[in-house]
């Protein structure tokens, strides 16, 4: 090795050493290549904030990172994806770029009540925030919340109120569920938290809070929306169940439109019915009352004393006849001797009571209420909400397929028969009802064959895919072909410098002219040629006995040429 590296010139020496590094550095590198691990996103979207606390996190942990090319993620070997997202996790990384109730753990000795109470609002509009931003839609969000102190007086108290920025990410939107949803959200979350006090706007300013009830006070509730689409996909997948056994999959079209009533209807009724026949009436109640009044004369006179006294017993005359008795020659004074006539007496209401033949008038009165049952009906009634008010359906069915004489299939029209059966099968399975106003509608025609939409296929130098592996061979075909001109270029010349091939057995020829050269060089003076330059010698002569073999007739006449300035 000494004696074959001695061969070799300073310059070839130095390139030799220099390809062998570049040689091992390349393989080497292309090995640690390999085996470097797949990066995968940890966390994408992040605040410099959070970007700069997982960084030290992860620097801490001894895991290796990398960014991605636009600089707007953190990527870590994919085997500790999962693992380094729990460890941060529990750091609680990454905080979003607001705070919540850890903010509350630092709380200093000497805190005031005001300090405290802005600690807690700002806690708490974090911890909303937070929540918001686990809505799929929402990319981040903010939360102001506006408390009010609390007042002793009724009059001047004020409700708090709640402005909420949601940014969402590209392409989505938020269902008016959705926006209800985050309102109530914060309604609940804060103390005496109205759900009107509650505004919501998007990152371009749109206010989402009242599209709820905007669409309800049109008419547009998604909700009664959604019911309808789910009334008709009902029943149309109850008419193709019963379609497929019968005309096969795919020969028919279903398509049904139904009219609900979402109206509220509240209907009460009180209704009576009066006793009409009186001997069937039935007496809920019956009052009598009588009484009599013998009406006394009013006093007069004038006021005092004097008048204020009994008054004295009437007197009659001497002439005048006994009380009962009538004078003889009246009539009924015959029967008044024979059988006098007592004081009479008053019997009414109850009342007896002497009557002298000269009274004060008597008033009689009665009265008498009845009360009857009367019939009473309540009814309440209340109509059910998205009832069916009417259903309209149209059904296509395609032709059948029937083979010719030839075997060619060709589509032929289906009978009456099979048409009405289809209608009435039709009917059952949409339940159709005539009184209701509903509508059917069922036709055969033939199917139009769609169009084949030519899909323009991808060139293979524009498909990611490959574009992506072609750029993983490519590299490996750079590396290899470095590799491959440093040793073929560069290791292999030196080597056949430092380890020459031995040389040919001598024929009589090559003695001939080798002792013709040294000839030639004892003429001409020349010193004796070293080791090396013999080495060099047989190589011409390898040379020389190639042409010899390709052209003997040149080499011929160059012998003869030599030959003949020796011999002069």
């Amino acid at each position: 090795m000494r004696e074959a590296f001695g061969r070799l010139s300073n310059q070839q020496k130095l390139l030799l050493a220099v390809a062998l590094a570049a040689i091992v550095a390349l393989l080497v590198g292309t090995y640690l290549w390999s085996k470097q691990p797949d990066f995968k996103v940890l966390f994408a979207n992040i605040s410099e904030k959070d970007g700069g606390a997982i960084i030290a996190a992860l620097e801490q942990a001894n895991v290796p990172y990398k960014y991605s090319e636009g600089g707007t993620a953190i990527l870590v070997p994919g085997d500790k994806v999962h693992d380094v997202r729990l460890r941060l996790a529990s750091q609680g990384l990454p905080r979003g770029g607001s705070v919540g109730f850890e903010l509350m753990e630092s709380q200093k000795f000497g805190t005031s009540q005001f300090v405290e109470q802005v600690n807690f609002q700002r806690a708490l509009e974090g911890e909303l925030s937070r929540t918001i931003q686990s809505i799929s839609a929402v990319q981040s969000a903010r939360v102001h919340l506006a408390i009010p102190k609390p007042s002793v007086f009724v009059r001047e108290e004020q409700k708090p109120t709640a402005s909420v920025l949601v940014h969402l990410f590209p392409g989505r939107t938020l269902e008016p569920a959705q926006v209800a949803g985050i309102s109530h959200l914060i309604a609940s979350s804060v103390p005496q938290l109205p759900l009107g006090n509650v505004n919501i706007v998007d990152q371009n300013g749109n206010l989402l809070s009242q599209l709820k009830d905007k669409l309800t006070e049109a008419g547009l509730d998604p909700t009664q929306i959604k019911y309808v689409r789910e009334v008709e996909n009902s029943i149309i997948q109850r008419i193709e169940d019963i379609l497929t056994p019968v005309v096969g999959a795919g020969n028919y079209r279903v398509q049904v439109a139904a009219d609900l009533d979402f109206s509220h209807t509240e209907q009460t009724a009180e209704t009576f019915r009066p006793n009409g026949n009186p001997p069937d009436a039935t007496i809920r109640s019956q009052q009598t009352s009588e009484s009599a009044n013998i009406n006394q004369q009013p006093g007069g006179g004038v006021p005092g004393a004097l008048t204020n006294q009994p008054p004295v017993p009437a007197t009659a005359p001497l002439t005048q006849p006994p009380v009962g008795q009538q004078p003889a020659g009246t009539p009924g004074a015959q029967g008044a001797r024979a059988q006098p006539q007592e004081r009479g007496q008053l019997d009414a209401a109850g009342v007896v009571a002497p009557l002298n033949p000269v009274s004060p008038p008597l008033s009689t009165r009665k009265d008498t209420t009845t009360n009857y049952e009367l019939d009473k009906t309540i009814r309440y009634t209340k109509q059910s909400i998205g009832s069916v008010r009417r259903l309209s359906a149209a059904v296509v069915v395609n032709y059948r397929l029937e083979k010719d004489k030839a075997g060619k299939e060709i589509p032929k029209a289906l009978g009456e028969n099979e048409i009405k059966q289809i209608n009435d099968l039709v009917r059952e399975a949409m339940g159709y009802n005539q009184a209701r106003g509903d509508s059917l509608s069922v036709a055969n025609a033939p199917f139009t064959p769609a169009a084949k939409e030519a899909v323009e296929a991808i060139p293979l130098w524009k498909d990611p895919d490959n574009i992506a592996y072609g750029k993983e061979i490519l590299k490996y075909l750079l590396i290899a072909g470095l590799i491959a001109y440093l040793l073929l270029g560069v290791v292999r010349p030196i080597i056949k410098t430092m380890f020459p091939p031995p040389p040919p057995e001598e024929t009589p020829e090559e003695a001939a002219l080798r002792a013709a050269a040294e000839v030639r060089i004892g003429v001409d003076g020349e010193e004796e040629a070293t080791q090396v330059e013999i080495d060099h010698f047989a190589a011409k002569i390898q040379k020389a006995k190639d042409i010899a073999q390709g052209d003997p007739k040149v080499v011929a006449n160059i012998i003869k040429d030599w030959l003949g300035a020796n011999g002069s």
